[in-house]
């Protein structure tokens, strides 16, 4: 009998349709069975490196219903697993024109402290306490956004690096870390097998986007990394197996089913009896020239449009031509967002927006999309020290001061993570540029927030642009999950903020001859640090934002929801630090800051 080995994963939905994502033991037909209704649907597993895998769609939901489903292999139930007591998985599918819509995001979770760690305890998983909330009957966001470092594939656990010695010489490079694509199995088997957030990943839709550590630290940092790592004997592997891992585990689920039948490498895969070498070939293509690939998606949630970009992969390298996105990619995103300002643009409703949704001109309203959001494991705005030290970093890595202040830029990058878009001065304006120009449209958003992760901590900040604009614009940061950072970090990033710090950072951009940036900006709020997670409610043209930390439950008290813990005995919840409403008013669209 073939069982369940992962999953399963609610991915994409919409008001009618969604995908399920599975792993199996074996090759087998894998059905999705709702209990009402005639919704359902089946697939026939793939295959990659001896491991099977399905995604299923299913078609037929009806919008605004909740829908129990359960998993079926070669007809076998084996989803809900027997004895459980969870909950049955559900599919929550939206209602048209309800305008409703709650979205959590994060990034960066440790499914288990790393082995030989010199960081702080990581302390209670946020993931795993919003799953515990769920559990327990209380609120639940309607989309996931996982925001970069789903697994740390160069931070490995001990229970992991047992399983690595069984495999090979831990003495020999790449050591601890996770070298192919059956040792990156192991990392998605501990992050995703813990029995509530398995459950949170089966009920809740996700997005997910890649950042360095789904890789490894500082992947990408430079053209002179890309070429010392290329010439190890080790980082081919690790880079193939890297990206096709991505695509089996994270990248899938992010596309329609639109999207996955128009897909050549998806369509192979499953026509191949192991697709092993098609996946290999196009992880090859893609660390080769990744302007060949495109990571990034976009998905339309009613009159909400969400572009996730790929702040990773698809970077130029050459000290001369640096940039985040390459020409292509950027004129990419600047169609996503302008489109999402008239929906009745040709190409606007091809494949993208949901069954059923509204364009400007049925809604009666002069706005097709009423809030943008842009998600990018790296933040956009940083605290301004930091974005003028990576700014002076850049410039003197391009030769601003001479050859021996490059060296030494090239050595400082590395060693202080000095990569985010700060360090990539032209995209960095681009970006600006492209968000003052959706910002200051007549039809523009009421929300234009660009969501981020990667620095170990939360904090609102806000552009202050010239002349009036038209949405509020901001920059939400939260991260860890699940993680620590040290104390110095935790004053590098405060200082960051202060009048004493944006000196020392003018200073350091006039010393590398860097310029200013094309905007100011000011924190809002924070910085917090800790396990946690933002929410944004979004309610018509409304939008409240909230930031929720995990702290562990006392023993013998309640889980949240006042019902015993389920699971493991390591219970948490998550507690209010911030609600904050953003825009208040349907009717009016305060101007930035």
């Amino acid at each position: 009998m073939v069982r369940l080995r992962l999953g399963p994963l609610l991915r994409y939905l919409d008001e009618d349709t969604a995908t399920i994502w599975i792993e199996t033991d074996g090759p087998c037909e894998a059905e999705v069975a709702c209990e009402s209704g005639s919704a359902g649907g089946s697939a026939r597993t793939w295959q990659i490196s001896g491991h099977h895998y399905a995604l299923i769609t299913v078609v037929g939901l009806e919008p605004g219903t909740v829908t129990a489903y359960r998993v079926l292999l070669d007809g076998a139930q084996v989803w809900p697993e027997p004895g459980s007591s969870l909950p049955p998985s559900t599919i929550r599918t939206p209602a048209p024109g309800t305008g409703t819509l709650d979205i959590t995001f994060g990034s960066c979770r440790w499914a288990a402290r790393p082995s030989a760690s010199s960081h702080d305890p990581a302390g209670p998983d946020a993931l795993d306490a919003l799953a515990q909330r769920a559990l327990a009957g209380g609120d639940r966001p309607d989309v996931l956004l996982l925001l970069g470092d789903q697994v740390y594939a160069d931070e490995t656990s001990e229970r992991v690096r047992a399983k690595l010695a069984e495999r090979r010489d831990l003495s020999e490079p790449p050591w601890g870390q996770v070298a192919d694509f059956s040792e990156y199995t192991l990392l998605y088997d501990e992050s995703w097998l813990d029995p509530e957030v398995r459950w949170l990943l089966s009920t809740v839709p996700s997005c997910m986007i890649f950042d360095d550590h789904d890789v490894i630290d500082d992947w990408n940092t430079s053209d002179s990394w890309r070429r010392q790592m290329r010439e190890t004997g080790w980082w081919r592997e690790r880079i193939l197996s890297g990206l096709a891992s991505y695509w089996v585990y994270q990248h899938l689920g992010n596309l329609s089913p639109g999207e996955l039948a128009e897909d050549p490498v998806f369509a192979a895969v499953q026509e191949a009896e192991d697709g092993t070498a098609v996946l290999r070939e196009f992880a090859a293509r893609a660390d080769t020239y990744p302007e060949t690939v495109r990571w990034s998606y976009r998905r339309d949630l009613g009159r909400v449009r969400m572009i996730m970009i790929d702040t990773r992969a698809g970077r130029v390298l050459d000290e001369q031509k640096r940039a985040m996105l390459d020409e292509k990619e950027m004129a990419w995103l600047r169609e996503q967002m302008l489109t999402a300002l008239d929906g009745n643009v040709p190409g606007y409703d091809a494949g993208h927006r949901a069954p059923g949704a509204p364009d400007a001109t049925e809604a009666g309203s002069g706005h097709a999309c009423d809030h943008l959001l842009i998600g990018t494991s790296l933040p956009w705005l940083l605290p301004p020290a930091i974005h003028d030290a990576e700014a002076w970093n850049a410039a003197l890595c391009r030769g601003s001061r001479g050859p021996r202040w490059a060296r030494l830029g090239e050595r400082l990058r590395r060693e202080a993570d000095l990569e985010h878009w700060a360090a990539y001065p032209q995209s960095f304006d681009a970006l600006t540029e492209l968000l003052h120009e959706v910002a200051s449209a007549r039809e523009a958003p009421a929300t234009l927030g660009v969501l981020s992760g990667d620095v170990h901590h939360a904090y609102m900040s806000e552009p202050r642009f010239a002349g009036t604009v038209n949405s509020r614009v901001l920059q939400l940061t939260c991260s860890p999950m699940h993680n620590s950072i040290p104390a110095v970090m935790r004053w590098g990033f405060r200082f960051g903020w202060s009048r004493a710090g944006r000196w020392v950072g003018r200073a350091l951009a006039r010393h590398g001859r860097a310029g200013r940036p094309p905007v100011k900006w000011r924190r809002t709020g924070g910085p917090w640090f800790g396990n946690q997670l933002m929410t944004l409610r979004l309610r018509g043209r409304s939008a409240e934002l909230s930031l929720e930390q995990a702290h562990a439950v006392p023993e013998g008290a309640d889980s949240p929801g006042g019902v015993p813990g389920q699971g493991r005995g390591s219970r948490s919840r998550l507690e209010c630090v911030l609600r904050r409403p953003l825009v208040t008013d349907p009717e009016e669209h305060p101007p930035g800051l």
